[in-house]
C-alpha cells in the first residue's frame, strides 16, 4: 500500500494515522478562536448594535450554515464513496475556508454585519464538508478495536491546537482596554489596535495560515482510497445512491436510531459551543482577553477529557462515553443559564455582586467558569466517541455515505437549536431564556440514545440489502 492509496480493511501505518489526526489539529482553531471564543463574541458584543441583536444575528447565521450542510452532506458523502478519493475534496473546501476566514480581518466595528456573516457561512460550510470526507477515511485507516482511542486522541489533539492559537492571541495580540497591554504586559504585536477590533479580527488570518500549514501532513502522509469512478460518473452515481442508502436504514434500524438520537442532541451541543462564549460576553461584558483566558481554561480541561475518554472508550465502549458526556452537558447548561450577576441556580444560591477586581472578579463569573469546566470535560468526548460509534458500525466501503448521513444528522435540524435560541431571545429579550432552549435538545437526544444498540450495526450486515451500484 502506498501513501497514495488505501484499500478497505487495511489499516494505515503510524505516519498515516498521525497525518489523519493532524487534520483535527489544523481545523480546530477555526471553531475555537473564531466561532466560540474570540471572533463570534466580538461580533455580538462589539460590532452589533447591542448583545441581543448580535446574538440573534449570530444564531441566524448558524441556521443558514446548518441548512446548507444538512442538504448537501449526504450527497457529497455518497459521491466520495463512488469516486473513492477524499483528499481532492478536502483540498477544494480548504481553499474556500482559508479565503473566507482571512476576509474576517475586514470586519471593522461600525460597518455592516453582512460581510463577516456571509464569510462565516462560507467558512462553516467548507469546514464541515471537509470533516465529512476526513471522518469517512477513518474506517479504512484504523482497526475497529482502536477507533474510539484514535478518534478521542485526534479530538484532544485538535483542542490542543486550538488552545495554542488561543494562548498566542491572549499573550501577544489581545490587549486589555484599561492598560492597552496583553497578558504578558507588552503592547500587541504588529501594533494592533483593540479599539478597532484588530485584536479579534486578526483571528481570521491566523486561523487561515494555521489551517494551510498543518493540513499538509494529511495530504502527504495519509493514504487515500484508490480511484473509483471518474468525477462525472461519481456525481451521478452518488446522487442516485442517496435513495438506496435511505432504504437500507429500514433494515439497519440500529444505525437509524443512532442517527436520529444524534440529530437531536448534536443540535444542543452545536448551539452550546457556538453561543456559550457570546452569552458570557453579553452577560459579563467580557472582552477579548477574558474570553481568551476562559477558552484556554476550557480547552485544558477538554484535552484531559478527550485523553481520559480515549481509555474509557476502549474499555466500556463509545456509547457509554456519549451517554455520560450528555449527562454532564445537561448539568452544565442548566448551571450556565441559571447564573446571572448576584445569583446562580436560578436564585437558589445568592452571590455577592462585589467585584474584587482583575479577571473574573465577581462571584457569578467564577460560578460560570465552574459550569464551563463541565462543558470542557464533556464536549470533546461526546463528539469523538460518536464518531467512533459509527465507524465501528459501518464497513470502509460504505463509510462516505454513512458519514454523509452522520453529518446530515448533525446538521439536518441544526437550524432548530440556534433558531430556537434566536427566537426566544428576541421574543423575551432574555439571552438566558434563549440559551435555556438548548437543554431540551440535550435531554431528548439522551432519551432517544439510551435504547440504541452498540455497535449500531455490524459492518457487513448490509450485505442482506441490495447493494448500492457504485460501479466497482
Amino acid at each position: 500500500m502506498t501513501t497514495g492509496q488505501a484499500e478497505a480493511g487495511h489499516p494505515a501505518g503510524r505516519s498515516g494515522i498521525l497525518g489523519w489526526m493532524l487534520f483535527d489539529w489544523a481545523a480546530q482553531p477555526f471553531f475555537t478562536v473564531i466561532t466560540t471564543f474570540i471572533f463570534g463574541p466580538y461580533l455580538v458584543s462589539r460590532m452589533a448594535a447591542d448583545p441581543v441583536t448580535g446574538q440573534a444575528a449570530w444564531s441566524y447565521t448558524l441556521t443558514i450554515s446548518g441548512i446548507i450542510i444538512a442538504l448537501l452532506s449526504p450527497v457529497l458523502g455518497s459521491i466520495a464513496d463512488a469516486s473513492g478519493r477524499r483528499k481532492p475534496w478536502i483540498g477544494a473546501f480548504a481553499v474556500v475556508q482559508i479565503v473566507s476566514v482571512w476576509t474576517l480581518w475586514y470586519a471593522v466595528p461600525g460597518t455592516s454585519l453582512l460581510l463577516p456573516l456571509t464569510m462565516m457561512v462560507l467558512a462553516t460550510v467548507a469546514a464541515e464538508f471537509s470533516i465529512v470526507f476526513n471522518d469517512s477515511m477513518m474506517p479504512s485507516l484504523v482497526p475497529p478495536k482502536d477507533a474510539g482511542r484514535v478518534s478521542n486522541l485526534a479530538w484532544g489533539l485538535g483542542y490542543l491546537g486550538g488552545m495554542m492559537v488561543l494562548i498566542a492571541i491572549v499573550l501577544f495580540f489581545a490587549a486589555s482596554p484599561d492598560t492597552g497591554l496583553t497578558a504578558l504586559g507588552i503592547a500587541p504585536l504588529f501594533g494592533l489596535d483593540a479599539a478597532a477590533g484588530e485584536d479579534a479580527r486578526v483571528t481570521g488570518p491566523i486561523s487561515a495560515v494555521w489551517y494551510l500549514v498543518f493540513i499538509l501532513p494529511m495530504f502527504l502522509l495519509t493514504p487515500d482510497r484508490g480511484k473509483g469512478l471518474p468525477i462525472g460518473q461519481a456525481v451521478r452515481s452518488g446522487l442516485s445512491s442517496i435513495g438506496d442508502t435511505l432504504g437500507e436504514l429500514k433494515v439497519r434500524r440500529g444505525i437509524l436510531r443512532f442517527l436520529v438520537a444524534r440529530m437531536v442532541y448534536q443540535d444542543g451541543v452545536n448551539g452550546l459551543l457556538a453561543l456559550g462564549g457570546t452569552f458570557a460576553a453579553g452577560m459579563f461584558a467580557w472582552q477579548t482577553m477574558e474570553l481568551g483566558i476562559y477558552g484556554i481554561i476550557l480547552n485544558v480541561v477538554a484535552i484531559g477529557g478527550c485523553f481520559w475518554a480515549s481509555r474509557l472508550d476502549s474499555r466500556l465502549g463509545s456509547k457509554s462515553v456519549v451517554v455520560a458526556s450528555l449527562a454532564c452537558l445537561i448539568v452544565a447548561t442548566l448551571g450556565i443559564v441559571s447564573t446571572a450577576p448576584g445569583h446562580t441556580l436560578f436564585g437558589l444560591l445568592p452571590l455577592s455582586r462585589e467585584d474584587s477586581g482583575g479577571l473574573f472578579g465577581t462571584a457569578a463569573e467564577k460560578a460560570y467558569i465552574v459550569y464551563g469546566l463541565l462543558v470542557g470535560i464533556a464536549f470533546g468526548p461526546v463528539q469523538a466517541s460518536a464518531r467512533s460509534y459509527l465507524a465501528r458500525s459501518v464497513a470502509p466501503e460504505e463509510a462516505g455515505r454513512y458519514f454523509g448521513l452522520y453529518a446530515l444528522t448533525g446538521r439536518a435540524t441544526s437550524f432548530a437549536a440556534p433558531l430556537s435560541v434566536g427566537i426566544v431571545t428576541s421574543f423575551t429579550g432574555s439571552a438566558a431564556l434563549g440559551m435555556g432552549a438548548l437543554v431540551v435538545f440535550l435531554v431528548v437526544g439522551l432519551v432517544l440514545l439510551l435504547p440504541t444498540p452498540y455497535p449500531a450495526d455490524r459492518p457487513g450486515k448490509s450485505a442482506k440489502v441490495a447493494p448500492v451500484p457504485f460501479g466497482r
